[in-house]
């Protein structure tokens, strides 16, 4: 995506408008995305920012509950919200010709909340239903307390729901003490795409986000150092065994993160030709399914493997995924095979370039993380540079099976 895809404005207090204008489509996508996640909570406030989130929807100083849900349903539209370790995104998509509706209503639950009492020990229930959900759910579980196994006592490792009993003691004084603490203007976006002028969402969005404050305050956020590997196996009421390994890797700005995130994809993306689905699943039947991921925040990111397996094939399916890791580091890839990843590679990202919904929240994250949005051809040319031998040295640097930590779930 170019600069002439896109056009930034900045506001006089600091927010920033980020839209591209698309043609053929009737439909609007709008969200305001702010650079504060789990990893900005103190460890009394852990589930906070999630909680807040939830809270958004709940009441401003216009709208009760009802009247926020209802707002843009009626109209068919969509109105949500997701929480990470570093960010809070409220989004809409519904009909262009109701724009100014999700415009507005987007700009009063992110700034206009005021987290009624009787709302927070309603969702508070809500919440901790969510959280025994996600227990009852290994495949789920398991990550959450992987994160925890590789950013030990740090922001990055703690659950984004938070603890039991930090949710069952927030108060309507934390969120707004959380908020004053970590809002910061110039690291809030208003991201769009849809059929209309960016000078129309420059009018509408000024019109409703013109009168919040600047500010700059940035909290700084605790940078992650010490790992050292951990494996652990835990026994819980399951029927197979779950598996995840893994070690602490790039963060969002280095500047070997496209090859790495190639090389992952390489190993264990969501193809069915990834390389540890042909070995595990389609050659042995060992698997329903197998994953590797590369999330990258600010300064440090995470690479993990995951599976589930029959108890009794749980050490073939491991020492199959060392394997495959090793072979990355020991053969070198043929010109067919590279040429074949590449391809594969740049085919995901064109698709994924066609979800409008997710192009706008890609462009407000990269504003805030990179202060720029990535142009699709220049990843591209990134991609088309690298070497088999490349492979080997990223594989070798940053695959250590001996450093790499690892959590497995058994049956009682």
């Amino acid at each position: 995506m170019s600069e002439k895809e896109y056009e930034l404005i900045e506001l006089p207090n600091g927010i920033r408008i980020i839209h591209k204008e698309v043609n053929h489509t009737k439909i609007a996508q709008v969200g305001i995305m702010l650079d504060i996640g789990s990893r900005d909570e103190s460890l009394e406030e852990q589930g906070l920012a999630h909680f807040l989130e939830h809270m958004a929807f709940k009441g401003t100083h216009k709208r009760n509950s009802y009247h926020i849900i209802n707002r843009l349903e009626s109209l068919g539209g969509e109105l949500n919200a997701y929480t990470t370790k570093e960010k809070v995104c409220f989004y809409a998509t519904l009909l262009d010709i109701h724009l100014e509706k999700a415009v507005e209503l987007l700009c009063d639950i992110t700034f206009n909340s005021t987290f009624p009492e009787k709302q927070i020990e309603k969702e508070r229930t809500v919440i901790l239903e969510e959280m025994s959900m996600y227990q009852d759910t290994p495949e789920d579980a398991i990550q959450d307390d992987f994160d925890e196994l590789i950013f030990p006592n740090h922001p990055l490792g703690r659950n984004i729901l938070g603890t039991e009993e930090a949710v069952k003691g927030f108060q309507q004084k934390d969120f707004r003490t959380f908020l004053e603490r970590n809002l910061n203007t110039e690291k809030i976006i208003f991201s769009s795409v849809g059929n209309y002028s960016a000078k129309k969402i420059q009018r509408l969005a000024t019109k409703y986000l013109k009168d919040i404050k600047h500010k700059n305050h940035t909290p700084s956020r605790n940078w992650f150092s010490g790992y050292s590997p951990s494996r652990i196996q835990k026994n819980k009421p399951i029927s197979q065994a779950h598996f995840a390994m893994g070690v602490p890797s790039l963060g969002i700005k280095d500047e070997n993160r496209i090859p790495f995130f190639f090389l992952v994809n390489l190993l264990g993306g969501p193809s069915m030709s990834s390389r540890l689905n042909l070995s595990l699943r389609e050659k042995h039947g060992l698997v329903y399914g197998v994953d590797a991921a590369y999330a990258p925040y600010l300064e440090v990111g995470q690479f993990a493997i995951y599976f589930a397996t029959d108890p009794k094939n749980l050490k073939k399916s491991q020492r199959i995924v060392l394997k495959e890791i090793e072979s990355l580091k020991n053969k070198p890839l043929g010109n067919m095979q590279l040429q074949k990843a590449k391809n594969q590679i740049k085919g995901q990202m064109a698709l994924s370039e066609e979800n409008k919904n997710a192009i706008m929240l890609m462009m407000a994250k990269s504003q805030l993380d990179l202060n720029r949005v990535p142009d699709i051809n220049s990843v591209f040319k990134k991609i088309d540079r690298i070497t088999s031998t490349d492979i080997q040295d990223l594989a070798t640097q940053y695959l250590p099976v001996d450093e790499m930590s690892s959590l497995t779930y058994l049956p009682d």
